[in-house]
């Protein structure tokens, strides 16, 4: 089996990346993940516990997901086993799987680690349940994308998942102070590149070690970074972001609901993450016409005007400078007032159509184009609104067998507190004509 320390048996001169250098040895030296693994973490508690069971490892890139992995064979004695989803197919699996089982008529378990495995398709991590279900391996996964979204349920109802978090300030400082101990020396940063260097490295603990290693590299003796050079040295680390997947949602998901709360500064932070982060901008025009109509509808009928016409000037100017208008139209539906009212009823519609079936609209209200349609009595007692008092006759447009509905309800905010007072006009004179 691969040995978890074998990489501290090569020779002193081997070259090593310096995250491998400082790849931790013992479960309480990994950082960051307290809620797993402090002394009442989850993790601990499994260890500790002598049963471990399969484990979906679901967090960020740079979390230590697989350091863990490997960790936790050590402490449970499993042999270790490592493949990655990118590189094997279900040769690869099934001989792994009847090693394990060789290995397991000898009394040895198996724990078998699996890089990316949500990128194994349906049928691949199918073949999983079986070895997990007779006890041939202890499967632990890792992932960085949502395993709700990726995995088959039959996996994860046989598999615990743990939730790794980005690591903070606190846990991105440590790492450096262990990287400045390992090499006998400072990094070349003064206070303020220093935070810089941490917020750089978004929460991932190996691109905090990679990004140090850069600044070593490229520092001159006695020379000091500040947060401008810093960035020209390193340039700046792409966030970490994929547009079909769990940050692309996370991120639209925190945009829609700033707009909804009312919250312009905060819609434009994660307006402006997603663009940075390469989102196509007419995604995002077309959210925000999704907003206008959604979340203000008629309390502000202006909104989907502003947000068809920002998509127009994207349209028109292309980027960077239609980015601006998407940036108008954010602060401007975010600032509207805000009314669920017509979706609510448009729901409701939707639902009283399923539930009812084809009625019949009533015969004063259908035309009659043939005699036989007349004879019926199609249009008989229609009455012409616009020869009604105050343009209004008050006559009932629903199914007899339905009567009257009320599906939209108002808000008393913005447009629609004029339209409240009209509905509630008609709905006087509706009981007065009624009534004679």
């Amino acid at each position: 089996m691969p040995d978890l320390f074998e990489n501290a048996k090569l020779d002193e001169s081997a070259p090593r990346p310096l995250a491998d250098r400082l790849r931790p040895t013992r479960l309480e030296d990994v950082v960051g993940q307290d809620h797993l693994l402090g002394p009442d973490g989850a993790l601990t508690r499994l260890v500790r516990g002598g049963s471990l069971g399969s484990l979906i490892l679901w967090g960020p890139p740079g979390s230590g997901k697989t350091t863990v992995a490997r960790l936790l064979a050590h402490e449970t004695k499993l042999a270790f086993v490592q493949i990655s989803a990118i590189f094997s197919g279900v040769a690869d699996l099934k001989k792994t799987f009847e090693a394990a089982r060789a290995r397991r008529a000898t009394g040895q378990g198996t724990l078998l680690f699996v890089d990316e495995i949500h990128r194994f398709n349906r049928a691949q991590q199918d073949s999983f349940l079986p070895v997990m279900e007779d006890g041939t391996i202890t499967l632990i996964g890792a992932t960085t994308e949502n395993p709700s979204f990726e995995l088959n349920a039959a996996l994860l109802s046989r598999a615990r998942v743990m939730t790794f978090k980005s690591l903070d300030a606190a846990a991105i400082e440590k790492l450096l102070a262990r990287a400045e101990e390992t090499e006998g020396k400072k990094l070349p940063l003064d206070a303020d590149a220093r935070e810089a260097l941490i917020a750089m490295a978004d929460g991932d603990g190996r691109a905090a070690l990679t990004l140090s290693e850069e600044i070593w590299r490229a520092a001159r003796a006695g020379e000091i970074f500040d947060r401008a050079a810093l960035a020209e040295v390193v340039q700046r680390r792409a966030p970490i972001y994929d547009k079909a997947q769990e940050g692309h949602y996370n991120l639209i998901s925190a945009l829609h609901k700033c707009v909804r709360g009312s919250d312009p500064d905060a819609a434009l932070y994660y307006f402006a993450r997603m663009l940075d982060a390469g989102e196509d901008p007419l995604f995002l025009a077309r959210r925000i016409v999704r907003m206008a109509v959604e979340d203000i509808g008629l309390a502000d009928p202006q909104a989907l005007v502003i947000a068809n016409a920002a998509k127009d000037a994207y349209d028109f100017l292309g980027s960077p400078e239609g980015e601006l208008a998407l940036a108008q139209a954010v602060i401007y539906v975010a600032t509207a007032p805000k009314s669920n009212a017509g979706y609510v009823a448009y729901k409701k519609a939707r639902r009283l159509a399923q539930e009812k079936g084809s009625l019949m609209p009533p015969k004063t209200i259908l035309n009659a184009p043939t005699k036989m349609m007349r004879e019926e009595g199609y249009g008989e007692g229609y009455e012409y609104d616009h020869d009604s008092p105050d343009a209004f006759s008050g006559q009932s447009y629903w199914p007899e067998a339905l009567g009257r509905q009320r599906l939209y309800q108002p808000v008393e905010r913005g447009f629609e507190r004029e339209l409240a007072k009209r509905l509630d006009y008609w709905e006087r004179l509706r009981r007065e004509r009624n009534a004679k």
